[in-house]
């Protein structure tokens, strides 16, 4: 095993049509994570990010600025920096800024394993 540097400000980032702009900071190509996926997300305005945990992965997102609305389950969660959502397989949530207007999340894919 070895250990990985990732500037994660250097990381290609890419416009979402309504959903901001995201950059993969973990992956493959940057540190070998073959089954890992975490991506930095930017929302502001309108902008929405619709996760969507498929079947044998989870997922957990974790705001680290700004305030948001989560829906999950046609509820809606006011939340603020810190907060965090889990979902398990098959499960959705969406998130949008709050009053502030823009957010920044970190977006954690994982596979499911078997012990």
């Amino acid at each position: 095993m070895s250990l990985t540097f990732i500037k994660t400000d250097e990381c290609a980032r890419q416009s979402v049509a309504g959903a901001g702009s995201s950059a993969e900071i973990l992956n493959e190509a940057l540190c070998g994570a073959k089954n890992v996926l975490a991506k930095l997300h930017w929302l502001k305005g309108d902008d929405t990010l619709k996760a969507n945990a498929k079947t044998g992965t989870h997922e957990l997102i974790y705001l680290m600025e700004g305030d948001a609305v989560i829906n999950l389950n046609q509820q809606a969660y006011p939340v603020t920096k810190g907060a965090g959502v889990y979902l398990g397989p098959n499960e959705a949530a969406v998130i949008r800024p709050g009053a502030n207007g823009e957010i920044k999340l970190l977006h954690l894919i994982v596979p499911e394993t078997k012990d």
